[in-house]
């Protein structure tokens, strides 16, 4: 497979991951942290975890795959094997900027990208088998930087140790914590989350004890002259 080459000046496919906890009495909440106020992109703003996609992501060794929905919803208008790209670098995203992980205990088969060298000296390989992917967007033209978001939503509960410890977390994210969904819109916010946000409680509220994808996703598509909003069935 080739890999595309990165230019960050074009539009940038990336992922997003939502991490959801229902242990808590007052509803569930998600994990959230600040970007940077110098940061080029969303300075100042609460985000989730997640980035651009890297070249080595294209080839990294899943432990446990996407599952056939999300792997084919992910395929739609893009490059051939993307999905398990995109879910890698989910799983890495969370990794970097948070210091938790889904993965499976396991060695990697060859050498280890240096991104990933943490993990594996961790002992795990990544897994994308938590991972629904749930929402897709593309930034509006006129922005420092743009990307092809696709938003993934997973329960904390198979997080691989504590949900509560970020020690191994790189500094890309201040104030990291869980956050009530009820009152997460309080936080300064990007728009595009607060419409993610949305959508979450929507599919938390039609899902029983796991989570239960609907049967299509939305996607606003910005990549064109004009804005329009669809489905991904």
């Amino acid at each position: 497979m080739t890999e595309p080459v990165i230019d960050k000046t074009q539009l940038r496919d990336a992922s997003s991951l939502i991490l959801v906890r229902r242990d808590n009495p007052n509803g569930p909440s998600v994990l959230m942290g600040q970007r940077g106020a110098g940061a080029a992109f969303m300075p100042s703003k609460y985000v989730f975890p997640g980035g651009a996609l890297d070249k080595g992501d294209w080839s990294i060794p899943l432990a446990a795959p996407l599952s056939d929905t999300c792997a084919r919803r992910l395929a739609a208008e893009a490059p051939e094997g993307i999905g398990p790209a995109l879910a890698a670098a989910a799983v890495r995203e969370l990794w970097e900027e948070t210091g938790l992980l889904f993965g499976q205990e396991g060695v990697w088969p060859g050498p280890v990208p240096e991104d990933w060298q943490g993990m594996a000296a961790f002992g795990f390989r990544p897994s994308a088998a938590p991972l629904h992917f749930m929402f897709r967007a593309i930034t509006p033209r006129g922005r420092p930087r743009r990307f092809d978001a696709r938003f993934f939503l997973a329960d904390a509960a198979e997080i691989t140790g504590d949900p509560e410890d970020f020690s191994r977390a790189c500094d890309e994210l201040s104030h990291l914590h869980w956050v009530p969904i009820s009152e997460a819109r309080r936080l300064n916010l990007p728009f595009i989350t607060e419409v993610v946000l949305a959508e979450v409680q929507a599919i938390l509220h039609a899902s029983g004890e796991h989570i239960a994808l609907p049967d299509s996703l939305p996607f606003f598509d910005n990549a064109g002259e004009r804005a329009t909003f669809r489905r991904i069935a």
